[in-house]
């Protein structure tokens, strides 16, 4: 596998694992707040859409940042998802990559799977508790980067 594949398959894995913790949340889970200071689910899925953006522009060879805010929760979500795609649409070509996958991966890859981490504990404190699974059994395919995934591999 080269780096540029390895690379797909952490986009995979961010839209298997981000999927889990958005899909069939109550419309009340956007806006949930755990506590004073820390970000809602909203905010944080437009951040996570922010983070595959960000990566792109790296990939391409123009780093730029732009946060994106104040719109819906399915707006938020599909641009995630799209954000995704077009990543790996990227990835998955002939394009050069003009930057270093590590940092990359240290950068946007990993910041996405932390946030997606606080999702799932989001849901489970709001009450709508989303389970975890055997991810190294999970059916992740790299391409495979919408909301629509595998089934989930049940716990251990």
């Amino acid at each position: 596998m080269t780096d540029r594949e390895l690379m797909r398959h952490a986009v995979a894995v961010i839209a298997y694992r981000g999927g889990k913790p958005v899909r069939g949340a109550p419309t009340s889970f956007a806006s949930y707040e755990a506590g004073p200071g820390g970000n809602t689910p909203l905010v944080i899925v437009a951040h996570l859409g922010d983070l595959m953006d960000w990566a792109l522009t790296h990939v391409k060879g123009d780093p730029k940042w732009v946060g994106v805010t104040g719109k819906s929760w399915d707006e938020q979500v599909a641009r995630f998802f799209a954000s995704l795609a077009a990543l790996d649409a990227y990835l998955g070509s002939d394009q050069p990559i003009r930057c270093d996958l590590k940092r990359l991966l240290a950068g946007p890859i990993a910041d996405a799977i932390n946030h997606i981490g606080q999702l799932m504990m989001l849901r489970r404190m709001s009450g709508s508790a989303v389970y975890g699974e055997s991810y190294f059994a999970a059916d992740i395919v790299t391409g495979r980067v919408g909301m629509e995934q595998s089934p989930p591999v049940k716990p251990f």
